[in-house]
């Protein structure tokens, strides 16, 4: 008996040993093909970027230092208006970025209903670094949660607050609460970079051309402008606690929604509201700045 439950244990071993194997060959294949995809994919929009269109960016170097080289731990948050259905990967094809380097690449959060449509594109973008968001099923949505993560690990995160995409020259909209709850939430508040472009929607317009929607490949010889502002910080402890005055002062009997307390503040709706509010308020405002300089 004692012989057969050493044979069990020294089997058991192999078995795992094999499944460690397995498991490490199955992450170098993904770390492999992500590399192989974000690489092929950044020679896009390289070649559309910065070759087939003319393209100035203002202010390129902190963008370039908080991605490359920001604190260890530290996370990176960039919001930018949304012109067209490639501003990602386009906006980051100009030239001396390391657009082509897997490991330094942003993750996006990406509207499910046209990036995640089968099983074919979601196995794609996943490999792009692409996190899936449901327009309309609120700021606690199951795939925040991944959004959480990528910040908790310290790493860039790119979000288009607005919602979707508009190519009227406007001033830019009221941003969506998903981005500041993203910055409450966060185990690490991460710095917030505004970046605002415009000339992609005449790379990639929206309206009718010749007998498609859109054309089917990004246009050349247009115009492209890219002001990266300066980094935004927020001191969200203070926050925290002026929401919490606030809310003691307001009348709370409006209907409330059910909306989760945050821990281990205890924060109930009303200053949830009042905190994400106030973050996108400051966002649009920095955001507003630099589209009036284009």
């Amino acid at each position: 008996m004692r012989c057969d439950r050493v044979g069990w244990g020294v089997e058991a071993m192999r078995w795992a040993k094999a499944a460690g194997r397995g498991e490490r060959r199955a992450d170098l294949g993904m770390r492999i093909a992500r590399a192989t995809l974000i690489g092929a994919v950044g020679a896009f929009a390289k070649a559309v970027t910065a070759v087939l269109n003319r393209t100035t960016v203002y202010n390129s170097e902190t963008l370039l230092r908080l991605v490359s080289s920001r604190p260890l731990g530290t996370p990176l948050l960039t919001v930018s208006n949304h012109m067209s259905t490639l501003d990602d990967p386009l906006m980051w094809g100009f030239k001396g970025f390391p657009t082509m380097d897997a490991r330094l690449q942003r993750w996006v959060l990406a509207a499910e209903d046209i990036c995640f449509k089968n099983s074919l594109l979601s196995s794609l973008f996943r490999l792009g670094k692409c996190i899936p968001i449901t327009r309309g099923a609120g700021i606690y949505q199951p795939h925040m949660n991944e959004a959480l993560q990528i910040l908790s690990r310290g790493e860039w995160l790119h979000s288009f607050p607005e919602g979707k995409v508009s190519q009227e020259r406007v001033p830019i909209r009221r941003l969506k609460w998903g981005t500041a709850s993203l910055i409450v939430r966060s185990p690490v508040t991460p710095i917030v970079l505004p970046i605002v472009h415009s000339g992609f929607d005449k790379v990639m317009p929206e309206k009718p051309f010749l007998f498609w929607k859109r054309p089917l490949l990004p246009l050349c010889n247009k115009e492209v402008r890219i002001i990266v502002g300066e980094p935004l910080h927020f001191d969200i402890h203070s926050l925290k606690q002026t929401a919490l005055s606030v809310s003691h002062k307001e009348n709370e009997k409006e209907e409330l929604r059910g909306w989760p307390t945050l821990q281990p503040d205890g924060l109930g709706e009303v200053p949830q509201k009042w905190l994400y509010s106030t973050i996108s308020r400051k966002i649009q405002c920095a955001m507003e700045r630099l589209r009036t300089r284009i």
